[in-house]
């Protein structure tokens, strides 16, 4: 489910190389990474690529917010994603 809403969205977005765009790849990614990790617990190559997206999406997410508040605000609403910290 969560899977054709992602789709729908990329679908609209013609610019693939925009911040939302690849904010949504790199969640794509994490979901299917997590779901791995939940069957093979000692992958540790694949923990540490989890960690690298988790930075990038992070970035995104902080750059995203300082340029435009309301695109950031309704990104994380439509992938149900918690809102980063300000350092």
């Amino acid at each position: 489910m969560i899977k054709n809403v992602l789709i729908s969205i990329s679908s609209k977005e013609e610019n693939r190389g925009s911040v939302e765009f690849q904010i949504l790849s790199f969640t794509n990614k994490i979901w299917r990474l997590t779901s791995h990790l939940e069957l093979h617990k000692k992958d540790y190559l694949s923990q540490r690529g989890l960690r690298k997206i988790l930075g990038k999406r992070q970035r995104l997410l902080a750059y995203l917010s300082k340029k435009n508040r309301v695109h950031y605000k309704e990104l994380i609403g439509q992938l149900n994603i918690r809102e980063t910290k300000i350092r």
